[in-house]
């Protein structure tokens, strides 16, 4: 137990880069004194003192804001970063190398006995606020984003979003992306999160809209030059410039704009 109890203090660092020393993660980490509670508290129930463990881990969850039955298993180099409002429940079962952020709830979604709660396998992410709920398996290497509600078993080294959960299928990045920075440019923004594998709808979304003004606009061009080459001027008509079309970013800069239309309306 105390060699476990090592190895959640030395993970830290590795997940953490805030840590600064051992002495700083003993006295102001509650992840690592919620486990360090759990490893006592899970030893005394199996050793049959099971109101001695469900009092232990009462007085952890008081003290740290994360609550893990004693009769959860976790596994080695387990760490809950900042941690507030976790809840693990009792036939949970967490692997080695896994993370877990505040506001992840493990549990259940019936009444009956028996198993009722998560297994997540080693090396698994689980997001802030998300929960995961239900007697499923959570596959080796799986991201669970922030937020999502996860109710059916996710396959290893996939990620999962959104509520309900679903599955994001990570592409490639295409060859050539220069387009969509210069479409983006143009219409006064920064494309700061239109990566092709970004497990965002917004982003993807971004993405879509970017690649369909740039079909558009070389279909454009190239029928206007083959109306050129058949004696048809197609004329030059005046487009608005993409570059006075900059998207409001704050509400402060909203708030000027409609003063500035008050002051000319004045």
């Amino acid at each position: 137990m105390f060699e476990k109890i090592r190895e959640d203090v030395r993970v830290v660092f590795d997940r953490d880069p805030a840590a600064r020393s051992t002495l700083e993660i003993l006295t102001t980490y509650p992840g690592v004194h919620a486990v360090m509670f759990h490893r006592l508290a899970h030893w005394l129930w199996l050793a049959e003192a099971k109101w001695l463990a469900r009092l232990l881990s009462h007085i952890a969850r008081w003290l740290t804001g994360i609550e893990i039955h004693p009769g959860a298993v976790l596994g080695r180099r387990f760490f809950i970063d900042h941690g507030m409002g976790v809840v693990i429940g009792e036939t949970a079962v967490i692997g080695d190398d896994c993370t877990l952020y505040h506001g992840v709830t493990l549990g259940g979604t019936s009444w009956q006995k028996g198993k009722r709660h998560p297994t997540l396998a080693s090396d698994v992410v689980v997001g802030a606020g998300a929960k995961v709920l239900g007697p499923i398996s959570i596959g080796a290497g799986a991201r669970i984003g922030s937020n999502a509600v996860v109710l059916r078993d996710v396959p290893p080294n996939s990620t999962v979003i959104g509520v309900p959960g679903r599955l994001i299928e990570r592409k490639e990045p295409p060859v050539d992306t220069e387009h969509r920075e210069k479409i983006a440019s143009k219409m006064g923004f920064d494309a700061y999160g239109v990566t092709a594998d970004a497990p965002d709808p917004v982003a993807h979304a971004i993405n879509c809209m970017l690649d369909h003004v740039h079909v558009m606009e070389t279909r454009m061009q190239r029928m206007c030059e083959a109306l050129r080459e058949m004696g048809f001027e197609p004329g030059e008509d005046d487009l608005p410039d993409l570059g006075s079309c900059e998207i409001v970013s704050t509400a402060e800069e909203l708030h000027k704009m409609q003063l500035a239309e008050e002051v000319k309306e004045d």
